[in-house]
């Protein structure tokens, strides 16, 4: 029985082994198929990582707070900074290797310039050279005047002749001028001369002649000034340009002729005494002649406090002699007075071509004398705005004919009352 038993418990021992080989077997393959997988996979692990690490920049980019657009336009600006970095980088590395021959150029230039006679003072850098070219250029563009020059020895006259001038400078904004020349001495300024203005013209035609009585002795230490200017009725006058003759440099044993350019000096500023404005109107068939003194603009300052106390005097005269006289009412402490004060003067028509009416403003002083601050006159001998308001009122009877009009010495305009019209 015991035999019997151990037989049996044999053959159900022996088919177990063969089992557990199976059983070990796949455990076997599933271990070497993990390995080859494993051996596989660390084969191909760098596309394997690439593709992981764009899978994982793409989720995170589309988890972004910000819209794609809005990366986009960042991505861009960076590059423009990068480019323009990387652009002035290079600018200034080849700005460093130019320098040297614009150097050279420079020095080159000063030497020309040294063997044409020229200082070398002025163009260190060469750009005072390109100002002087500019100004010279301007100059040019002025224009220039022909004149004439005579001297009468034995009535002691320097007799000057304003001809013509060409190609002069456009001040108006319709692209022309209205051209006049003034003339007169330095440095005394005792007579000016005006010639009469051309309209809209950039090459006028004068041909006027005027007379200064001076000693041929003391004519060396004076200059002759040709100043041109542009006409404007409600403002300042433009001076377009000058010409200055120092008489110790001109030969007055013969008469002379010629062109010369315009050159841009600096304004001879006199001491601003102000202007005036006035308004005049004549009616022939009455007789009857309205001077409306309108208001004033930058008087002088008389007094202590840096004002004045303006009022003006009209004088009506003939032949020298006053026929009329008139005053406005004071404007205490004003430099810009308002009157607005019309006055009426009887003046038969054979006479209006030989009266003078002239305005003197004053300021107003209770303890002293009154102060002329200044003074101007038009009519008869008269000249340049004086002469052409006189001229404008006659041309049009019976309306009123306003105009500004710059106040000058009172020693000058009583030199002009005295002297006789050309």
């Amino acid at each position: 029985m015991r035999l019997a038993d151990l037989a049996r418990a044999r053959r159900a021992a022996e088919p177990s082994e063969p089992e557990s080989k199976e059983a070990t077997e796949p455990a076997h393959n599933e271990h070497s198929q993990s390995e080859h997988h494993e051996h596989s996979n660390s084969e191909h692990h760098p596309s394997h990582d690439y593709n992981q690490m764009k899978e994982k920049f793409m989720n995170e980019l589309h988890h972004l707070p910000i819209p794609m657009w809005a990366v986009a336009a960042i991505v861009v600006v960076v590059l423009v900074l990068v480019a323009c970095f990387i652009f002035c980088i290079f600018k200034k590395c080849c700005g460093k290797t130019k320098k040297p021959k614009k150097v050279r150029e420079r020095k080159t230039g000063r030497r020309r310039k040294a063997k044409e006679g020229e200082g070398q003072d002025g163009d260190k850098d060469g750009e005072p050279k390109k100002e002087g070219e500019e100004e010279e250029k301007e100059q040019e563009k002025l224009g220039k005047l022909e004149f004439s020059l005579d001297y009468n020895f034995t009535d002691c006259q320097l007799i000057v002749g304003i001809l013509q001038a060409q190609d002069l400078a456009a001040m108006d904004m319709g692209g022309t001028s209205d051209p006049y020349v003034k003339v007169f001495m330095l440095p005394d300024k005792k007579k000016k001369y005006e010639t009469k203005v051309q309209r809209k013209n950039l090459s006028p035609v004068f041909n006027e002649t005027f007379i200064f009585k001076i000693p041929y002795a003391e004519l060396g230490g004076k200059i002759l000034v040709l100043q041109v200017f542009d006409f404007d009725r409600f403002s300042k006058h433009d001076m377009i340009g000058e010409i200055k003759i120092p008489m110790n440099s001109i030969d007055l044993g013969q008469p002379m002729q010629q062109w010369r350019d315009l050159e841009g000096g600096e304004k001879e500023e006199q001491e601003v005494l102000g202007d005036i404005c006035i308004s005049l109107r004549y009616v022939p068939t009455a007789g009857k002649l309205t001077v409306n003194i309108m208001e004033a603009k930058n008087l002088k300052k008389m007094d202590v406090g840096g004002l004045s106390d303006p009022f003006v005097k009209i004088v009506l005269q003939q032949n020298g002699k006053r026929i009329k006289k008139k005053k406005t009412t004071v404007k205490k402490n004003t430099l810009n007075p308002y009157f607005n004060e019309s006055f009426s003067f009887e003046v038969p028509f054979a006479q209006i071509q030989k009266v003078q009416v002239v305005i003197t403003v004053f300021d107003y002083d209770k303890l002293g004398s009154n102060d002329a601050i200044g003074k101007t006159f038009m009519g008869y001998g008269a000249t340049g705005v004086g002469l052409r308001h006189w001229s404008d009122m006659l041309a049009n009877p019976r309306r009123p004919v306003a105009q500004w009009h710059t106040l000058l010495p009172e020693e000058e305009v009583d030199a002009a009352l005295k002297a006789k019209p050309r």
